[in-house]
């Protein structure tokens, strides 16, 4: 199904349409998840990754993955979430899931990938995706090379911290309550 949705965005951008993959995983290393990223980035789907530990893919290189950005947050609170956006045309499809994408996840354990249907829910997730690429505090960004380098406030830009957000976003809601 990852592959079909993959390809849908791959399809889409070949039309001239808008084609976005955003994800949140904790490892990436199936090799044909890889290939299939590659092979969206370079029809100009845009993708965002944000993938807390292992990342098997290359990203930003000008010839097969120019398109696909892969930031890293590493801060005080552990992350196990595992959730995927595909563009589809402005109907945005959103699923979480059980598995990261690694071979051992897809091809050989007994995983989840359940599609989120309702709107304010869609929204709010993709919203808290976005978020991610916002944090110039505890964020790293892989370079093609495959270091990764912090990424930094830029002159006069606020400090932005996802995790912290994210808390005292929590910490509001339950002294409302």
């Amino acid at each position: 199904m990852l592959l079909d949705l993959i390809a849908s965005e791959t399809e889409r951008a070949k039309q001239g349409l808008a084609a976005r993959i955003i994800a949140k995983v904790n490892s990436l290393q199936d090799p044909d998840i890889i290939a299939a990223l590659y092979k969206a980035s370079q029809a100009g789907v845009e993708v965002k990754l944000n993938i807390r530990g292992v990342c098997c893919l290359k990203p930003g290189d000008a010839r097969w993955s120019k398109n696909i950005e892969v930031v890293s947050v590493i801060d005080r609170y552990l992350e196990h979430a595992r959730v995927f956006c595909f563009h589809s045309g402005g109907d945005s499809e959103v699923f979480i899931a059980s598995a990261d994408w690694m071979g051992r996840n897809l091809e050989r354990r007994i995983e989840l990938m359940v599609p989120i249907e309702e709107p304010a829910l869609k929204r709010r997730l993709i919203r808290t995706l976005d978020a991610y690429f916002q944090d110039n505090v505890q964020a790293s960004r892989l370079l093609p090379d495959g270091t990764s380098q912090r990424i930094k406030p830029a002159a006069g830009q606020r400090r932005y911290r996802v995790q912290e957000h994210f808390f005292q976003q929590a910490k509001k809601a339950a002294k409302a309550r």
